[in-house]
């Protein structure tokens, strides 16, 4: 059985997930945003009660919000890493990326792998279908769990809106075709999973989202 937990950190309110695999207790932390001791406490606090194995992890995008954890997660755990290729130029320009906003983090590391369409991972039994889906970067990726209808949508689709494109590598253009393309098509009954805010699901989204009403 798939699981899905959510914590909700740093200063941006970013959503960081869990995802694992209940029968063989193997993990992906998804866009770890842990930014102070607190917070690495928490999601590791959990790994430990839940007695789960860290084999991953997945970054949707490389925003400064999405990686703040990065290099705690590796440090800790040593899973596999994973994330766009078109995409690490935020990291090599992590500490540009902090200096506008004001922060001081630890730089993340480079992933060893690529996230590409052709990807194919499990989390124990249950295998991660990855959606190229630019627009709010030029690389990001959705997690989709084809037969959990669940899809893990980073900052391209939000409950009632959708992602910044005045951001390096945004075009309007670019996401919507993206949503209109990739996660649409998953159908009504899809639960998505947000890098911000609350969880929705696709027909929530096609009937109500102000964004979508022209798609």
């Amino acid at each position: 059985m798939l699981k899905i937990q959510k914590f909700t950190f740093n200063p941006f309110a970013e959503n960081t997930y869990i995802v694992w695999c209940d029968e063989k207790k193997e993990t992906a932390i998804i866009d770890p945003g842990c930014f102070d001791k607190k917070e690495e406490d928490e999601l590791t606090n959990f790994i430990n009660k839940n007695d789960l194995d860290v084999k991953y992890l997945l970054n949707t995008h490389c925003h400064i919000d999405h990686v703040l954890g990065n290099s705690f997660i590796n440090k800790t755990y040593n899973p596999e890493y994973y994330a766009p290729e078109k995409d690490i130029v935020l990291l090599e320009h992590f500490d540009e990326q902090c200096k506008a906003v004001g922060m001081e983090a630890v730089k993340p590391s480079l992933p060893e792998k690529f996230i590409t369409e052709d990807l194919l991972i499990k989390i124990g039994e249950i295998p991660v279908r990855f959606l190229f889906t630019p627009g709010h970067t030029r690389g990001e990726y959705c997690f989709y769990f084809d037969k959990q209808e669940k899809c893990i949508t980073g900052d391209v689709l939000f409950k009632g809106s959708i992602g910044r494109t005045d951001l390096w590598g945004g075009n309007l253009d670019t996401l919507m075709d993206s949503i209109r393309t990739k996660l649409l098509p998953l159908g009504d009954n899809t639960v998505i999973y947000p890098g911000h805010g609350e969880d929705s699901d696709i027909g929530t989204e096609r009937k109500n989202n102000p964004f979508l009403q022209s798609v």
